[in-house]
């Protein structure tokens, strides 16, 4: 049996401040979070073939091909 393998790339992302925000305006900050994952994230996730592998309350894990994720970054700095 032939196993294949591939490297994988993971981000890790948290928000600072989320209590904070979160006790002075939970449905305003949830909103924003929201927004800022569709608008932002979602299509980065997408573009680079990734997905998104689980969130909680102010962070998340997104996991891709690392081949596609460094050609991504390396034309996001030039």
């Amino acid at each position: 049996m032939s196993q294949t393998r591939r490297l994988a790339a993971i981000l890790a992302a948290d928000v600072a401040g989320y209590s904070r925000l979160i006790g002075a305006d939970e449905e305003g900050t949830l909103e924003r979070l929201e927004t800022l994952r569709r608008d932002l994230l979602d299509p980065k996730i997408a573009e680079y073939r990734g997905r998104l592998v689980k969130t909680t309350g102010d962070g998340l894990a997104q996991g891709g091909r690392a081949e596609e994720m460094i050609v991504g970054h390396e034309r996001s700095e030039s």
